[in-house]
């Protein structure tokens, strides 16, 4: 029997099509959950970090260290995460992950031996893999093909905004209160902000709710039903070029990225002499982030991903070899600018062009994958920094060579081939 008999000799089932889509409340949704979470878990390293050393005793090094399992253990255990998304309900998986992380932050206060403080870190990597980036891009994704990159531009925006909404708030509960009373408020809010909205709100796929994407009418097949998601099998995937290359060039470029986040605020104070500047620059880079990503999300609607994809990598490599020789404050403060629109688009893109090369058959995994391998990366980003900072004296040479870093990203991204290269084969 063929799809069209199968659906009485009309072609595509149509149904009434609300004024708005129910993809932009998902994307809404995956917004404030990422705003919530990532601000609460992400953001919280550094200013959880300075608490463990002023108030429970920890060494600088000793935390420092501990920090990088977060990145190991939210890179494997995003395996896992991957695999369960085309398995279980998304909203079970991100609940686990606030719950895991919530449970991790109420101990903070608690933690008093090393074996402790690496549980803690491990625990909290664990929660950030399944309630961020993994499930929330995964489930925009489903629903949107046309407008996928404005979807997961506006998604991904809470990235950067949970930074600036919860830092001041987690600063000022620890020092008033401490980190052993305050750390039970900011878990009640991560918990708060980020369960609820999610059974509320959260729908696994269009399908779900008799919806295809982009509110477009549903296909059915030959069988009445709808058509499964198109793409590449896992393992097609990871053994094509564009996978390895791509994910090299991601393997580089946040490397570079996320070890200059460690120290862009140690970088401008130390140049400019004043503390405040370099919260300024902080700030202003954050802001940047924000826009980069909405302005991204219009233009790639006219541009290749990739193309704007590698224009955003070389924009990151400029700002690197200009932090190497800023001094002043103006100066300091346009590279924060100029790094900061890349940063967003960085996060944002290495989702965004996965779907677009895989598609959705078995995108989770492959997006679980490759982001193990890229946060593997970024722990060895700060330490590589910091190494150069002490064999130098200075922040130079550092900047320097995480911005030939980048230039190594831009060449694997150029060698990776057309982006759609597999899914068109499979098509013809």
């Amino acid at each position: 029997m063929s799809a069209e008999s199968a659906t009485g000799g009309a072609g595509p089932q149509k149904g009434p099509k609300p004024k708005l889509f129910y993809g932009w409340y998902i994307v809404a949704t995956v917004f404030v959950i990422q705003t919530v979470s990532c601000g609460l878990i992400f953001y919280n390293l550094s200013i959880v970090l300075k608490a463990f050393v002023a108030e429970n005793g920890f060494s600088v090094t000793a935390v420092s260290t501990a920090t990088s399992s977060f990145f190991l253990a939210g890179g494997v255990f995003g395996l896992a995460v991957g695999w369960a998304m085309d398995r279980y309900d998304p909203r079970i998986i991100m609940t686990f992950g606030a719950f895991c992380s919530a449970i991790a932050l109420a101990f903070a206060g608690h933690v008093t031996e090393l074996w402790q403080l690496y549980g803690f870190y491990i625990l909290f990597g664990m929660g950030n893999a399944a309630v961020a980036v993994i499930p929330g891009t995964t489930i925009v994704a489903r629903w949107f093909n046309r407008d996928r990159s404005r979807a997961i531009a506006y998604a991904s925006t809470g990235l950067s905004l949970g930074g600036i909404i919860f830092t001041p708030i987690s600063v000022t509960l620890i020092q008033g209160i401490g980190l052993g009373h305050a750390a039970y408020w900011m878990a009640m809010m991560l918990v708060v902000g980020t369960v609820p909205i999610a059974w509320a709100f959260l729908k696994p796929d269009p399908a779900s709710m008799g919806l295809a994407p982009d509110g477009d009418a549903i296909t059915l097949g030959a069988d009445g039903r709808a058509l499964a998601p198109d793409g590449v099998s896992f393992q097609d995937a990871i053994r094509s070029r564009f996978f390895i290359m791509f994910t090299m060039a991601y393997v580089f470029s946040m490397m570079a990225q996320v070890g200059s986040l460690a120290h862009q605020f140690r970088l401008v104070a130390s140049r400019s002499g004043d503390d405040h500047v370099a919260a300024l620059a902080v700030s202003i880079m954050a802001a940047a982030s924000i826009a980069g990503r909405l302005v991204g999300g219009s233009v790639l609607s006219r541009v290749s991903s990739k193309r704007y994809l590698l224009g955003v990598f070389v924009l990151q490599a400029i700002s690197f070899f200009l932090f190497s020789m800023a001094e002043g404050v103006t100066a300091l403060l346009i590279v924060s600018v100029m790094f900061g629109a890349t940063v967003g688009n960085l996060q944002m893109m290495q989702p965004l062009i996965m779907a677009e090369a895989f598609g959705l058959k078995a995108y989770a995994r492959i997006l679980s994958l490759a982001q193990m391998i890229t946060t593997c990366a970024n722990a060895a980003g700060p330490a590589l920094i910091g190494y150069a900072y002490e064999q130098t004296g200075g922040y130079q040479t550092a900047y320097l060579i995480i911005g030939i870093a980048s230039v190594i990203g831009i060449g694997c991204l150029s060698v990776t081939g057309p982006v759609r290269e597999l899914i068109d084969k499979r098509v013809s």
